[in-house]
């Protein structure tokens, strides 16, 4: 505490001494110059810089249907064809050779030559009065299928997981771009001071394979990224005070800290400064917030047996209470990713057979428990629940360097894959979009990427063509300069 106290008189003097400096020398004018350039470095409003804007929202360009959003993003992409895209002719050509058709000109991640074609794993049948066509993989999806509006016609542009997932939450295949999440938090604020906007929670054993990026913030202000809670242990590294050090005494380190950074600011101009006091108070305030709102132990048996929880286990079936407990604490944007849906073949664990079963035997009871819980606290007709991947899997068996995998696998897929969502503003039991009978091209209600964008955006109330950020003499978009609202899902 002495050192910071001393820092502080230090850094005081210091600008006294620069303040003097140019007042003393006859720079006059020349010193307001150099603060004007100083502030053109990035956006200058002290809302924006300081990240005000976070703790209360900003008014949108029109009433949003959604006030918040959970992301559920299967990482390494599970095929459509097991699970929603039924495909009864598919299984007609199981074993035959693929057309000529489906490889000329195209480009795939592993396979080569002629693969043979694969039929549908899964046992299909029609559910709700919407008649929704869905596997046995998903049973517990079954009983809330008059809920979802299916996107049956996705496509997207990279057929690889780390552009394609960068693709899919920041509107470009390449690093530096804000995700959806950024977004979202820039544009509507956070309702709850004591909580990040946007919350990120992780299953699977690892990250995504395009890192961290996926919910970064770019080159928005970085009070805006995603802050990801671990499941296990301490909610977020070192939320806990320090032994020895009480809570008035971390109150009044973090004052000095925020002091010494305040007179920088006034010094420099630089507005990540002012993200950075507002990110210190906002870690003092999340000592006493996160804690509680992570803790499930008060919740009834009955929704921890919904969801298949049990407490202290770090699941995704955890993340999925977890994120209804966030979004009811008036969290903005809840993003959940779970590793492991890559569904080559090349083992037990990575194929369309046991690997894909078991990987919905962990994820299908609780997200569709989230709907129901959502539904049950009135909360599904403010709250978009997003369910997809970052690409689709072809209708062909993947044969990798022209040799058939060991077990039955499919190779990354961009032109068809089938998202989904629920609540927020879009038709229940829908189906918008349909591929061919052998689900390999979108033949009706094609949605790209940057369709779904923004159309997210405009169920949260903004226009996605002006909805900007002024970065390096242009103003950019989510969307980039693409995109159109699909409005056939909107109710």
């Amino acid at each position: 505490m002495q050192n910071l106290k001393k820092e502080l008189q230090h850094t005081a003097l210091l600008h006294q001494t620069r303040r003097h400096f140019l007042q003393s020398v006859g720079f006059g004018l020349g010193a307001l110059g150099l603060g004007t350039m100083l502030d053109s470095c990035g956006p200058s409003t002290a809302a924006d810089n300081a990240g005000g804007e976070v703790a209360k929202s900003r008014i949108p360009q029109f009433a949003p249907k959604a006030k918040r959003v959970i992301y559920i993003h299967m990482a390494g992409a599970p095929s459509q064809l097991e699970l929603f895209d039924y495909k009864p002719e598919l299984l007609k050509y199981h074993g035959k050779d693929c057309p000529a058709e489906f490889l000329e000109g195209k480009k795939f991640a592993f396979i080569q030559g002629v693969p043979k074609m694969l039929g549908p794993q899964g046992h299909f049948a029609q559910f709700g009065q919407s008649g929704a066509w869905m596997s046995d993989y998903v049973p517990y999806l079954q009983t809330v299928a008059d809920e979802i509006t299916f996107l049956k016609a996705m496509h997207t542009d990279q057929f690889n997981h780390a552009p394609a997932q960068l693709l899919m939450h920041t509107g470009s295949p390449r690093l530096g771009r804000p995700s959806l999440g950024a977004w979202s938090v820039y544009g509507l604020g956070s309702e709850n001071q004591n909580l990040p906007g946007f919350i990120v929670l992780a299953s699977g054993g690892q990250q995504p394979d395009a890192g961290k990026s996926v919910f970064g913030s770019g080159f928005l202000p970085s009070v805006y990224q995603g802050v990801q809670c671990r499941t296990g242990g301490d909610p977020v590294l070192y939320v806990g005070d320090p032994s020895g050090m009480n809570r008035d005494m971390r109150k009044q380190t973090i004052e000095a800290i925020n002091e010494i950074n305040k007179q920088t600011y006034e010094d420099v101009k630089d507005p990540e400064i002012l993200t950075r006091i507002s990110q210190y108070e906002m870690a003092f305030r999340m000592q006493m917030s996160v804690p509680e709102v992570m803790d499930v132990s008060k919740e009834p048996q009955f929704i921890l047996d919904m969801y298949g929880v049990k407490p202290g286990e770090g699941t995704f079936a955890m993340n999925c209470l977890l994120a209804r407990k966030l979004v009811e604490n008036d969290v903005r944007f809840v993003q959940l990713f779970d590793w492991g849906w890559d569904g080559h073949g090349t083992s037990k664990d990575h194929n369309v057979e046991g690997g894909l079963r078991q990987k919905c035997r962990e994820s299908d009871q609780p997200v569709a428990a989230l709907i129901k819980d959502l539904k049950m606290r009135g909360l599904l007709e403010e709250t978009l629940v997003i369910w997809g991947a970052e690409f689709g899997r072809t209708p062909m068996q993947e044969n990798r360097n022209g040799l058939v995998m060991p077990f039955m696998g499919r190779d990354h897929h961009l032109d068809a894959f089938t998202m989904w969502m629920a609540g927020g503003g879009v038709k229940q039991g829908f189906s918008h979009g349909e591929t061919d009978e052998l689900g390999y091209y979108g033949t009706k209600g094609r949605t790209h990427v940057h369709d779904l964008q923004a159309t997210i955006l405009h169920l949260m109330g903004f226009d996605h063509e002006k909805f900007t950020y002024p970065f390096q003499g242009r103003n950019f978009r989510l969307t980039d300069t693409e995109g159109k609202v699909v409005k056939e899902i909107i109710a």
